[in-house]
């Protein structure tokens, strides 16, 4: 092992504060083609040519049996028509099977009968029941909560019997306004760690930042702390290779990815593990947009200048944090001993920290959008302003009703967009929702210097929602996420002061604006939003 250990290091590109385990030159265009990656796309582009020859044969045989298939396309309307479902999911599906019957009966029904969400969900299930030991027996309501946040009780029974989320006092909150703050205060606290460090983050990739990281990750193994560290398959496409947590785990870091992109189709790929968590001794906590990437901290520049966020607890709600973490872990292994990192010692004195945190997970695979609903009180329950910042804008009917709802009622809503895009289709999708937006008096900026990365709701001085979820169906319906709901706490009047600040840098888009849209770029979003729902 020690050798092994040796042979990384001398394939590695090192200096005084990073390490690395790959060299530049294997990470190109030729590894890709050449590489594994080549290999899961062929394999899957088979399976697909595979599902569209099973579709042009059942497509031939409409007209020998056609009594019997338009059966069929009218019972599955019927079933999609009284599903219990989100309204723009079932009109997509509707016009599939209306447009393209044969198509998409074979679609629906692969997706409906994948296994693979079965057996996740379960297992999820199993998760949570062998955690809520660690958990109160009873909904917890802090003193003081009903007097002066009365609202928040509902919140926190919702929350409580949709994923066992409890609501803490006793937190300490600081706002990170950018991905060079975030970076620079997670290296500290990982400088600190004595007991045990878990990661969890969509995005990995080798560069500076991943490299800080890890020469600390390295050392403190050497201390005997326990690292842990996992990250979304994705990864292993075009970032990282598929042998990198063999590697990780010879310097005696405990790494995985999670759901590893295999050559077999499946719509449990489509699941992604779009968290960021970062938990130090179980006493310190970080999530937010930020991933571990060099593009988070403009050391490389893609879309001109990245704007980001994250937040840092320290305290009581670090538990649910930790528990999340420990919980995607063990989704496919068990025996983990929970009560050694959930029964760690409180890291603030009792009434250090005013006001409440109500941190909480969203799951693809249960039938409650967390996310979504916790978006949609704070709009129906502001008086005088929501202010939101989001890379992403692709939405259904609901939130779009509860936006401009509150809009009309008063409130100042704000929804603050890139204005270099990373995705063009999603760039495309999100103007389709301008006018209605305008029209309503919701007011949309764009950040002119470039892409805004950031997943914020804030309103009224008083409550806040930090994060990883992103305002489109991926976050909403397909991912799994996290974040904190912060009330009366003061790190909510950074993050407004951080909205306004970055508003300064912005364009505010008018209706008249409208007009100077390209007309391939309005066609392209016309279209796509047809499909958003299960793009």
């Amino acid at each position: 092992m020690d050798q092994e250990k040796e042979r990384i290091r001398e394939r590695s590109a090192q200096d005084q504060d990073e390490f690395r385990l790959l060299q530049k030159s294997k990470r190109g265009v030729l590894n890709v083609i050449f590489g594994r990656t080549m290999i899961v796309i062929v394999m899957l582009a088979v399976q697909i040519l595979l599902l569209v020859w099973l579709f042009s044969s059942l497509q031939s045989l409409v007209p020998y049996y056609y009594g019997l298939m338009l059966l069929l396309y009218g019972a599955l309307i019927l079933h999609l028509v009284n599903r219990p479902s989100n309204p723009t999911i079932k009109i997509t599906w509707i016009l599939l099977v209306v447009l393209a019957p044969a198509l998409g009966v074979v679609l629906y029904l692969f997706v409906e009968l994948d296994v693979g969400h079965r057996v996740l969900n379960r297992r999820l299930g199993e998760l949570v029941r062998e955690t809520t030991a660690f958990l109160p027996e009873e909904m917890p309501c802090p003193a003081g909560m009903d007097e002066s946040a009365p609202e928040l009780a509902g919140l926190t029974r919702y929350l409580w019997e949709n994923g066992h989320y409890p609501i803490y006092g006793n937190t300490q909150v600081r706002y990170l306004p950018s991905g060079e703050i975030s970076m620079e205060a997670m290296l500290r606290d990982l400088e600190r760690a004595q007991d045990f460090i878990f990661l969890e983050f969509f995005i990995i990739d080798e560069g500076y930042m991943w490299g800080r990281v890890l020469k600390i990750l390295e050392e403190k193994v050497k201390q005997g702390v326990e690292v842990r560290v996992m990250y979304d398959g994705t990864c292993a496409l075009f970032r990282l290779p598929y042998r990198y947590p063999e590697m990780m785990r010879k310097l005696g870091i405990k790494c995985k990815m999670f759901s590893p992109i295999r050559p077999l189709m499946s719509t449990y790929y489509n699941n992604r593990d779009h968290r960021k968590i970062l938990v130090v001794d179980g006493k310190v906590a970080y999530t937010g947009g930020v991933n571990l990437a060099d593009e988070y901290i403009n050391r490389r520049v893609l879309f001109g200048h990245w704007k980001d966020m994250s937040i840092r607890l320290q305290g009581e709600a670090v538990r649910s944090f930790t528990l999340m973490f420990l919980q995607m872990w063990n989704v496919n292994e068990s025996g983990d001993t929970f009560a050694r990192y959930l029964d760690v010692p409180a890291a603030l004195r009792e009434g250090t920290a005013p006001g409440w945190v109500l941190p909480f997970g969203d799951s693809p695979l249960d039938s409650e959008k967390v996310g979504e609903m916790i978006y949609m009180d704070i709009l129906n329950r502001a008086s005088r302003y929501v202010h939101i910042m989001t890379p992403y804008l692709i939405l259904d009917n609901e939130m779009l009703t509860a936006l401009t709802f509150a809009a009309k009622r008063g409130v100042e809503v704000c929804v603050l967009l890139p204005h270099i895009p990373d995705k063009k289709y999603a760039f495309a999708l999100a103007k389709t929702h301008y006018r209605e937006l305008l029209q309503a008096g919701v007011r949309i900026l764009e950040y002119t210097p470039g892409f805004v990365h950031s997943k914020i709701f804030v309103s009224d001085d008083c409550k806040a929602v930090a994060g990883t979820i992103n305002l489109d169906y991926r976050s909403l319906y397909l991912h799994f996420e996290c974040a904190a709901y912060l009330r009366n706490v003061p790190a909510v009047a950074d993050i407004e002061r951080d909205f306004q600040n970055t508003a300064r840098e912005c364009q505010e888009i008018r209706l008249e604006d409208l007009k100077k849209e390209k007309l391939l770029t309005r066609i392209a979003g016309w279209v796509l939003k047809v499909f958003a729902p299960v793009m």
